[in-house]
């Protein structure tokens, strides 16, 4: 499957890109298929079904909202975040759904929902069931999709095919899967990882859409940021946590206004976990967010990239666009190589992979060669293996907003590593961690990875 940055860094809404994004475009799709089908008007009734991950957390995920949502016809790129309460209130209140914003049926949440707790398809955790029946009561349209991460969807033949939704014939002019196979493409045509990134962008798109279309990446991260630091109060869900983000930003405004010599010098990771805080609790509101490459670790890569643009002198635009083209890169390589999906890989899938990419980029961003951005992302990685996903309570919230300020913290520490006090050689390769990491996965026991079955979200009470 030919990979865009834009497929990784795409726009939505949160709590999750597996369990909030990936099910609504798969609800979405599923109506569209009826509708070119022509079997949209003969629907009488509509069953959704959601297995293994999907339905051990998705209530804390959103992940019943997002479905209902998305068999009306939204797009997690597209709706307002302030619709979703009252429109999902409206059918529950009228048990009417309507499909595609088109055809309007009955819907009995409790019997057409199903949550299969003890149950799981055969190729993903985050499986979905969508079965429509006729006037008569038959059923005339089945279809099963899986949520694979970062918003990606595939439905059940496709997957047995290994193929997803949005898979095309679309030729690369310099396809990779692998580290080794990009890095011999930058060695034999003299390029950057950037540059051959910018090369690929253009087989789908012109130069000025990409450079503005990365841009306005930067600007939705940016404007996130600035929504997390002005809300105040508790977020949702029940666990009664707090928003920092505010108060951190009005604590390192009065620190800037003292002189230099009064300033503590670490106050530059308070900006970092500031700014990752920020994203994280937007996300955990149901924000508008940008998968990078996922919701739960949406925070890393906005937190860096404001490093970069604060901290470092002689940051522009131009900075910004190889930034995200290279974690970009790096997004693929995982994405080809393992999965950034945390119910098949926990936490190390979704914030070491955002650590990894994070890495990646700044260390482009700021003059790295392409051995010492490999080097960064390697390390990125390497010291995020076997990082759990257990979320209490199921909800977007501890430990992964914090997870987000750890992530954006390594990945500067790796950046430094790499090309400060690096040249490029190291004994483990990129394509050796991402290789550990998938192996990892494999062997993580089911409890760690997006259940809430173990770890923090069994030995922490919920309130």
């Amino acid at each position: 499957m030919a990979v865009s940055v834009f497929n990784l860094f795409s726009i939505g809404i949160g709590p999750s890109s597996s369990h909030t994004v990936g099910p609504m475009r798969a609800a979405r799709q599923f109506v569209i298929n009826l509708q070119q089908g022509g079997l949209l008007p003969g629907v009488k009734r509509l069953k959704m079904e959601l297995y293994g991950s999907l339905a051990l957390t998705g209530k804390g995920h959103s992940t019943d909202i997002a479905v209902l949502l998305g068999a009306e016809g939204n797009a997690p790129e597209g709706v307002n975040p302030s619709f979703l309460e009252p429109r999902i209130h409206a059918i529950r209140q009228t048990k009417e759904l309507s499909l595609l914003n088109s055809h309007v049926i009955k819907f009995e949440e409790a019997t057409d929902l199903i949550f299969h707790y003890d149950k799981q398809l055969p190729f993903h955790p985050n499986g979905m069931r969508f079965t429509v029946f006729g006037f008569d009561d038959k059923e005339l349209f089945q279809q099963v999709f899986y949520s694979v991460g970062g918003g990606f969807i595939v439905d059940h033949e496709a997957a047995m095919q290994d193929q997803t939704i949005c898979q095309n014939d679309h030729k690369l002019p310099y396809p990779f899967k692998t580290a080794e196979e990009l890095l011999a493409h930058c060695r034999s045509e003299n390029m950057s990882i950037a540059e051959l990134m910018w090369e690929n962008e253009k087989s789908w798109r012109s130069e000025e859409e990409i450079e503005k279309g990365l841009l306005y990446i930067w600007q939705i991260m940016q404007e996130c940021v600035q929504r997390g630091c002005q809300q105040e109060g508790i977020l949702p869900g029940g666990l009664n946590v707090k928003r920092r983000a505010a108060g951190i930003y009005r604590y390192l405004q009065e620190e800037e206004r003292k002189p230099l010599e009064q300033r503590d010098p670490a106050e530059v990771m308070d900006w970092v976990s500031l700014w990752a805080l920020a994203v994280n609790e937007e996300n955990a509101a149901g924000g508008r967010v940008v998968t990078a490459p996922t919701n739960g670790a949406s925070g890393v890569i906005p937190a860096v990239l404001h490093y970069y643009q604060k901290f470092v002198k002689g940051a522009d635009s131009k900075g910004i666009v190889t930034f995200m083209l290279v974690a970009g890169a790096i997004g693929i390589l995982y994405k080809e190589g393992a999965s950034i999906s945390a119910a098949e890989m926990g936490c190390m899938g979704e914030v070491g992979v955002a650590c990894s990419m994070a890495a990646g980029g700044l260390a482009a961003a700021l003059g790295a060669s392409n051995e010492q951005i490999e080097n960064a992302a390697e390390i990125g990685m390497e010291h995020n293996l076997g990082l759990t996903c257990d979320p209490i309570k199921g909800l977007v919230q501890i430990p992964c907003i914090e997870r987000n300020t750890m992530g954006a913290a390594k990945a500067i520490n790796a950046e430094r590593l790499a090309r400060l006090h690096g040249d490029g050689t190291h004994r483990v390769t990129l394509d050796q961690v991402i290789a550990t990491m998938k192996q990892t996965g494999h062997d993580m026991m089911s409890i760690y990875k997006e259940t809430s079955q173990g770890g923090l979200a069994v030995n922490v009470p919920e309130c």
